[in-house]
């Protein structure tokens, strides 16, 4: 009696654990094919090359300002821990 209950536990086991991993490999079979249909008929637009930036008097200027108020802070920040 007992061995057909492990029998049977077994055998449940089995198809369960086969049925998961059936789902799994189609899922996986499936997410491949519409990657690949994707890639192939909705192609990502290329990137537009970006203008090349040159640094101006306004930024140069926002930038001292700006590491002026940084060392300011750290400055600060290092008073209070003496």
């Amino acid at each position: 009696m007992q061995d057909a209950l492990l029998q049977q536990g077994l055998d449940i086991t089995l198809f369960g654990m086969g049925i998961v991993f059936t789902f799994l490999l189609l899922l996986v079979i499936c997410t491949t094919v519409m990657s690949r249909v994707m890639t192939r008929y909705f192609p990502e637009p290329e990137p537009a090359a970006a203008p090349s930036l040159a640094p101006t008097t306004q930024s140069d200027a926002g930038n001292q300002r700006l590491r002026k108020i940084i060392e300011a802070a750290i400055e600060q920040h290092r008073n209070r821990r003496k």
